[in-house]
């Protein structure tokens, strides 16, 4: 399933209910509460650690000196 244009990325970094931690993860929703919704169905009894709205990248190219 696609994410279509009224939905936002957000960005967690959790628990898992083994103790590992998981960073970076992005999920697609509507709004926080449908992305939460979406994660805690992957990761039951996940502990949020972090929560943030990613923000789309600037389109534009980077020059890379060598």
């Amino acid at each position: 399933m696609l994410p279509s244009s009224n939905t936002t990325k957000f960005g967690f970094r959790i628990r898992t209910r083994d103790g590992l931690v998981v960073e970076h993860l992005m999920i697609h929703g509507r709004d926080e509460a449908d992305a939460e919704r979406k994660l805690r169905q992957m990761y039951l009894h996940c502990e949020i650690l972090e929560r943030c709205i990613m923000q789309p990248a600037m389109m534009q190219p980077t020059l890379v000196s060598r």
